[in-house]
């Protein structure tokens, strides 16, 4: 039987995503997940991670600070505690709307087979690969 896990983010390493943006993969395979995986993820002031669309629905929530949500080629501001529901496939992105101050995501996948798709580059890539890169950094 697999345990449950106590997870604290502050104690776990995080992947830069470039631009300004770093993510904290939270509930994964590694702790045991079957069936989802989720994270949270901070931006720097103004910073931005690539238009992308994913295999599967994903839900993202605001924690801190001022986000613009980009889905599907609309704009919506978002403030703490502001949540979105994303179907698979939907191209979508997240903009830290602020010059000054930093923002902060929680993102649930629906999958544990979550994958990533660059609309810019069409790379596609598991989201599990990235919460192992090599060269992680807390």
């Amino acid at each position: 039987m697999t345990q449950p896990a106590i997870l604290r983010p502050k104690e776990l390493k995080s992947n830069d995503r470039g631009n300004g943006a770093r993510t904290t993969p939270l509930v994964t395979r590694k702790c045991g997940s079957t069936s989802m995986i989720n994270g949270i993820t901070a931006f720097d002031p103004g910073a931005a991670i690539g238009l992308h669309k994913h295999n599967c629905e994903e839900s993202v929530m605001v924690l801190d600070g001022q986000a613009i949500a980009e889905i599907d080629g609309l704009q919506y501001p978002l403030g703490p505690n502001d949540t979105t529901w994303i179907p698979a496939n939907v191209p979508h992105r997240f903009i830290n709307a602020s010059e000054t101050e930093p923002m902060r995501i929680f993102w649930i996948y629906a999958s544990i087979d979550a994958t990533r798709t660059m609309i810019a580059t069409g790379e596609e890539r598991p989201i599990d690969a990235e919460h192992h890169q090599q060269g992680a950094k807390s």
